[in-house]
């Protein structure tokens, strides 16, 4: 089976081909690159070429120069682009700071702003699939994750799946902290867990092992609460009165003054570091001319970029450092194989995953995108009932998601009143006058 990875240039790819590396009943027959990009999808098919060396039967890799060319008969579909490159990225962040409000990559006027321009490439990639692999999954990555995958979706149906490795790599921390042994969480049967909102806005509201609940347990105990990121991101006091442990990205909501005060008093975005660190990375590595060195830059680059993740949320709540268990994280690429698996090979294997919402949450509309725990079989994903939200549960989703369509539909028919309404009715941005400046600057810098 082809796997075709649209945004092949990108630095974590890598991560998604180790994996297929290391997986011992692998499905993937060939890996197919495709990049706007000629120089870094050159320079990231030199770090696959490294990871291959003296692996008994290592995963073909081609590089396609043509879109069509790369979808032609694909039976995955991995899409991870980046629309404007980390320039864009730049833009979309300090645009809004300039307003007083905060810029981010998916959260905020940023998440809005980059899916007004990413949407249009992503419905493009959509109706090329449509075309010329319309059996394919597709396996959506590329931010904002939620946006992005409700406007594929209304091309491709239940056949584009949206991921992301942060709810799983919550349940592993908050499991480990609550003291569920490895093998328990190893075993489907023995573990279960209840999870769902959308992208980069979700709650993990009860974690069973062996039919008893550890979440109580887990948010009364603040000593095992600061053994984890989100425990302390958000504190002992704050979780307790959710009642839940929220997706770390709930951060920007739910402290949205420390974390605008820490990013406004910083020297640099996190677009403008990962600009310069991976624009740094991608040049000496096409300079070294050759695998190996290619490979250790990649090396030393990733665990930089991993160890500055969310720094700012970090800084606004003490300037804390991520452990070995943060750095673990939930890992895409695991998440992608994992889900890669189940579809082949009919397993019913229970992930949390971006999908339509049928039934799931009864006040969403069926095919509005969320994010909550499937069972995937060949058939694709199935999402599992859930719990009843919490009004302010419910009132955060409702109101992004009418941001989240507002943006696909400005995108979508060059409809400047949607894209108004998108980042006026955000919750951080909350003011027509700034949505309104924001969105005039945008336009004028392209």
């Amino acid at each position: 089976m082809r796997l075709t990875i649209l945004g092949g240039g990108g630095f974590r790819v890598p991560l998604v081909y180790r994996a297929l590396l290391a997986d011992p009943a692998p499905a993937v027959s060939e890996v197919v690159l495709h990049d706007t990009d000629p120089q870094r999808v050159a320079v990231i098919a030199e770090v696959l070429a490294r990871l291959a060396q003296g692996h008994p039967t290592p995963v073909p890799v081609r590089v396609a120069e043509g879109l069509d060319e790369a979808l032609t008969g694909a039976g995955f579909v991995f899409s991870a682009i980046r629309v404007g490159g980390t320039a864009g990225r730049i833009r979309d962040e300090r645009i809004p700071l300039s307003e007083g409000v905060l810029g981010q990559e998916t959260v905020g006027a940023g998440g809005v702003l980059y899916g007004l321009r990413t949407v249009p490439v992503a419905l493009h990639i959509a109706e090329r699939v449509a075309a010329l692999a319309p059996e394919a999954w597709v396996i959506n990555f590329t931010n904002p994750a939620g946006t992005v995958t409700e406007a594929m979706s209304q091309v491709l149906g239940d056949r584009v799946i949206g991921i992301c490795d942060s709810p799983v790599g919550l349940v592993r921390r908050a499991a480990r902290a609550a003291g569920a042994s490895p093998a328990a969480l190893a075993d489907p049967a023995r573990t279960g867990y209840d999870y769902v909102g959308l992208n980069h806005l979700g709650w993990l509201r009860s974690l069973t092992v062996d039919g008893a609940d550890l979440l109580p347990g887990l948010l009364a105990d603040d000593a095992a609460l600061d053994s984890f990121e989100e425990g302390r991101l958000f504190g002992g006091d704050w979780l307790r009165a959710l009642g839940a442990l929220p997706n770390e990205y709930l951060h920007y909501y739910y402290f949205r003054r420390e974390t605008l005060d820490s990013v406004r008093h910083t020297r640099e975005t996190r677009g403008e570091f990962l600009d310069q660190q991976q624009g740094g990375f991608f040049a000496r590595a096409a300079a070294a001319g050759g695998p190996d060195e290619a490979y250790r830059l990649w090396e030393v680059t990733r665990l930089e970029r991993e160890e500055t993740y969310m720094a700012h949320s970090r800084e606004a709540t003490g300037g804390w450092q991520r452990d070995s268990h943060d750095l673990e994280g939930g890992g895409y690429d695991q998440v992608a194989l994992a889900l890669m698996h189940a579809i082949t090979r009919d397993s019913g294997t229970r992930l949390i995953l971006n999908v339509r919402n049928g039934t799931t949450v009864p006040q969403l509309a069926p095919d509005a995108i969320v994010e909550t725990v499937c069972e995937v079989t060949a058939k694709g994903p199935r999402p599992l009932p859930t719990a009843p939200l919490r009004a302010d549960q419910l009132g955060l989703m409702l109101q992004l998601k009418a941001v989240e369509r507002a943006t696909v539909e400005a995108a979508t028919f060059k409809d400047r009143s949607a894209a108004l309404r998108a980042l006026a009715l955000h919750p951080l941005v909350d003011s027509p006058a700034v949505a309104g400046r924001i969105l005039e600057r945008a336009a004028g810098e392209g």
